[in-house]
């Protein structure tokens, strides 16, 4: 074997061993095949960090033209799917060094100057993690949006609010809808907060110490858009906090959607049917040809705990790791791209989905019926014209009783019916005893009149 032969097929760490990693240990190391997708921050970064030594004097003007040339064509090569992705590299950091050494020459070997594959890996995963929190900001977003356009068609649609689930109170579809909003607007919020720890550059750490080159971290993170550098070099290459706290807020998202899923594949049920999906987002069975599956929330609540693995997964990759950086790391990437990818893929489909939801307001109207929603408005009522709370709780309770005995409303009952329970009741009570004046009631912030939800959409409309 020829010199350059060698040098073309030994690894770049490999100067210190007596013989060639074996193929089994090859595969079980490498991670070529699932890091490539950071190719474009990789490259972002080796562009950083080679216009940082120029400007230090660390490597000639001539080296960095070169490298920003040969960068140039590897990203064209990739954008093509031309590019040859080999597993003896290791990982995506060492297939683009190489390809790059082998169209510039020296210049390409240069690259490396004052830097780590630690500070590189942990710059890539950053540069890459910040691309997806924007991509799911932007997503959430877009799901917000699609969940006030429904509240605010469906502002006086009145729904059984339940807790425990039996029916409870009565509140409009809209108003429900809206505290989705509400879960979402926080994971936007969790989202932000964490990119700006996200955004901080670990690059000029290098291995874990340091380097002796005179390098301008400063320069690199205003190159690259962080808010700042890390502090302390071991912290710099070994946290992985970011991660986690990236996967934890995925892991809320997919959990209020869970929630939401579960109660469309309830609202869905025959049994039911507050709502149909639209049928590209259903499918039928191989067996029953009247079915109609609600797959997609179905998955969605299924894949919530797939994230929330992740999370495990990450958290216990973590625990038991000494300072600074350790193989254990590689661990890292395909549950963290796995969740940005089921997150993603999750809200896309969630915003598309609905929009085209079929409300059937009468089943909502008469599943009101069913649970003497109105029992709290009578309640409160007795206790306006005097009576303490807990004795007018008492004699609601008998009324419902009766009522239940009877096999009707509350609303249904005579006058003379309800006054046997108190004297207070009036012909007045009737109005209180309907959906619409039990809605109406409740007008102040956060409550569930529909004057108030119109309030509440426009605010959020007005909110970024």
């Amino acid at each position: 074997m020829s010199d350059s032969a060698a040098t073309s097929t030994a690894q770049t760490w490999s100067g210190r061993f007596t013989e060639p990693v074996s193929d089994l240990v090859k595969r079980y190391t490498a991670s070529v095949f699932f890091d490539r997708r950071m190719a474009p921050q990789d490259i972002r970064g080796s562009l950083a960090h080679a216009r940082m030594l120029a400007k230090q004097g660390i490597i000639a003007a001539q080296d960095f033209a070169a490298i920003e040339r040969g960068l140039a064509q590897i990203q064209g090569e990739i954008d093509a799917g031309s590019f040859n992705w080999n597993l003896d590299d290791e990982d995506v950091h060492l297939n683009i060094e190489k390809r790059l050494t082998a169209l510039v020459g020296d210049a390409g070997k240069r690259l490396h100057t004052g830097r780590s594959r630690n500070d590189q890996v942990a710059t890539d995963i950053r540069l890459w993690l910040r691309d997806t929190v924007d991509i799911v900001d932007g997503l959430l977003a877009d799901f917000i949006r699609a969940l006030i356009d429904m509240a605010e068609a469906h502002a006086e649609t009145p729904l059984p609010g339940f807790t425990h689930l039996q029916v409870a109170q009565p509140i409009t579809f809209g108003h429900h809808l809206l505290a989705y909003v509400e879960m979402m607007r926080r994971d936007r919020e969790r989202m932000r907060d964490a990119r700006r720890r996200i955004n901080r550059l670990p690059l000029g750490a290098a291995a874990l110490a340091g380097t002796t080159f005179p390098i301008d971290r400063e320069f690199v993170a205003r190159e690259l858009g962080f808010e700042a550098v890390c502090e302390n070099s071991l912290d710099a290459v070994s946290d992985r906090d970011f991660a986690i706290e990236f996967t934890a807020a995925a892991a809320l998202i997919m959990m209020h959607l869970s929630r939401l899923s579960e109660e469309l594949i309830l609202w869905m049920n025959p049994r039911v049917g507050f709502i149909d999906l639209a049928d590209r987002f259903t499918t039928g069975s191989s067996i029953m040809p009247q079915k109609k599956n609600p797959d997609v929330p179905e998955l969605a609540r299924g894949k919530s705990g797939r994230v929330f693995g992740h999370l495990m997964s990450l958290l216990t990759l973590m625990k038991g790791q000494p300072l600074a950086y350790n193989k254990d790391n590689q661990e890292d990437k395909e549950p963290l791209f796995d969740t940005a990818d089921t997150i993603i893929d999750t809200l896309r489909v969630f915003a598309e989905m609905v929009p085209g939801i079929e409300v059937k307001p009468e089943a909502m109207r008469a599943a009101l019926k069913q649970g003497f929603a109105t029992a709290t408005d009578l309640a409160d009522y007795l206790v306006k014209k005097g009576l303490p709370f807990r004795d007018a709780h008492e004699a609601v309770a008998r009324a419902v009783q009766a009522a239940s005995m009877r096999g009707c409303d509350l609303a249904d009952l005579a006058l003379a019916d309800l006054q046997a329970f108190s004297k207070l009741i009036g012909e007045d009570v009737f109005t209180v005893l309907t959906v619409e004046g039990s809605l109406a009631a409740r007008d102040h912030i956060g409550g569930t009149a529909p004057a108030q939800v119109r309030a509440a959409i426009a605010r959020l409309r007005e909110s970024p």
